[in-house]
């Protein structure tokens, strides 16, 4: 994957001794989200502007961004197999372009997101590399419920919250089949889980009063409350309320008990949060929110089955659960359009003269960055390491190891023996990638990348090596690092960063 032309071309520029300290280019954007209920996009214009003074190495940096078309929100298309129907999603995709008068070729970037009960479909993969091919150069993820969750809190204003009002946040995201739990503090995600509870585990009728479908999360809920339902059965709206009920109470114990049991550790689909450490306040967003903070009657089999589910009625439960919990839930800021509705946005920058580049596994494409150190740098190697191992978790829930950058923020200074301590307890957390024969990547903010990369080097010296620095990134970035240039003393990079609608409701 190469960077947006136009903003290649400003780099480009700079490297041949133009002048791009007022270049200014408009880069069109576009976001794809397939989730389990609905499928959406939006297409936005983003100014991207080098902003550092003229005589220095260009920062180019994101200064605008204006959504310029909002899609309509879609049911996802399902086969009778259970499948997402490739053909009706590509269909849709092509319809929302065309009503937007957006060209295929016009587009520079973006994301396609795959969520939900979705991203377990066996063809989820192939989908989201297909319609990556279809328009511009895509960041793409099969997004797992930790990385769901992180995306979320960003999308729904969670993490802007939490940095301005000095908080820790919860938002929980609940659409179609998941509620996917980020927790914030000072911006930055420290925790997140993923359950199996969604408006969509079971499909109703309210026409014909009868229940369409019962899914396997859903039926773990019926044996737990001791009911029978079953698809071509009677829809009750009292035994709804039962059910939804029973749910909310299990997203409720999640920021409760870092040890479940039964129902609730049977919903389960990642660790559990670790909850050392107490939230101040909690956010909805999802397919479900709008349920949760509205009082629109939902008495009826009518009401309460008007999208062909049971979300209205579990989004009143989950606002009845956590007001008799006197717990405070904000209103994000975007509550369906939360998880990603934004598109894959670049800065580009260069790193060198202090990094520690190996050849000979770069150029580096799309390669996803964590930052373990949220709240600072542990004093114990074992404890960064920890960190490391628990950042890779949030982000995938697979066995294999994968390509990963571990980010590390902030200008202060690292002494030797911080830096000693870093190589050590990035090497354990990493041990099954490079046992794995992956290369070691680091992305600092500070201008130590050489020392820390020599560092790493002499710890082992049979494990690749990209240690760079002076580049500021963010959880859920993605980096492209291109080939060495100047003897291997300069890096290009390019910063992929998943920009989310932020509209105030």
């Amino acid at each position: 994957m190469s960077e947006s032309p136009k903003v290649a071309s400003l780099y480009a520029a700079h490297l041949s001794g133009a002048d791009v300290s007022d270049a200014a280019e408009v880069v069109t954007s576009v976001g794809i989200d397939i989730g389990t209920t609905t499928t959406q996009c939006v297409i936005s214009r983003l100014t991207v502007k080098n902003t550092a003074p003229g005589t220095l190495v260009p920062r180019m940096e994101i200064t605008d961004k204006e959504v310029v078309y909002r899609s309509a929100i879609h049911f996802t298309p399902i086969t009778d197999r259970n499948l997402v129907d490739t053909e009706q999603v590509f269909r849709l995709v092509e319809e929302e372009f065309s009503r937007a008068g957006v060209s295929p070729s016009a587009i520079d970037t973006g994301a396609v997101i795959i969520t939900g009960e979705t991203a377990k479909k066996e063809n989820a993969r192939r989908i989201s590399g297909q319609l990556a091919g279809y328009a511009g150069d895509f960041v793409v993820a099969t997004a797992g419920g930790n990385l769901e969750s992180v995306i979320a809190g960003r999308g729904s204003g969670a993490s802007d919250y939490s940095r301005t009002r000095f908080k820790t946040v919860a938002n929980i995201d609940i659409g179609g089949g998941t509620a996917n739990i980020g927790i914030y503090r000072n911006g930055k995600a420290i925790d997140s889980c993923c359950i199996n509870v969604g408006g969509r585990l079971m499909r109703v009728d309210a026409t014909e009063k009868r229940i369409l479908q019962v899914t396997e999360p859903m039926a773990k809920v019926l044996d737990d409350l001791g009911l029978c339902a079953r698809p071509g059965g009677p829809a009750d709206p009292m035994t709804i309320e039962i059910i939804c009920r029973r749910m909310a109470e299990v997203v409720a114990a999640a920021l409760k008990d870092p040890r479940p049991k039964g129902l609730d550790a049977a919903l389960l689909m990642t660790d559990a949060l670790r909850l050392d450490y107490e939230v101040d306040c909690v956010m909805i967003s999802g397919g479900v929110a709008d349920s949760a903070y509205t009082s629109s009657p939902c008495d009826t089999l009518a009401e309460i089955a008007r999208y062909g589910d049971i979300g209205p009625m579990l989004g009143r439960q989950v606002r009845r659960v956590f007001d008799a919990a006197g717990v405070e839930l904000i209103r994000p800021v975007e509550t369906i359009r939360a998880t990603v509705i934004g598109a894959g946005a670049r800065t580009v920058d260069v790193s060198g003269s202090t990094i520690v580049a190996d050849d000979s596994c770069l150029p580096l494409k799309n390669v996803p960055v964590v930052i373990p150190f949220a709240d600072g740098i542990p004093e114990r190697a074992e404890e960064i390491a920890e960190a490391v191992r628990q950042s890779v978790t949030h982000h995938y829930e697979g066995e294999a190891p994968e390509q990963i950058a571990v980010g590390i923020q902030g200008r202060t200074y690292l002494s030797y023996p911080t830096v000693q301590l870093l190589a050590k307890g990035i090497l354990g957390g990493l041990a099954q990638a490079v046992r794995a024969g992956l290369p070691v990547i680091v992305v600092l903010e500070q201008d130590s990348g050489k020392v820390l990369g020599q560092s790493l080097r002499a710890m082992n010296p049979s494990v690749q090596v990209i240690c760079v620095d002076q580049l500021e990134v963010g959880e859920g970035d993605y980096i492209d690092i291109g080939r060495s240039l100047a003897g291997g003393t300069v890096v290009p990079a390019v910063i992929k960063t998943l920009v989310f609608e932020t509209r105030q409701a």
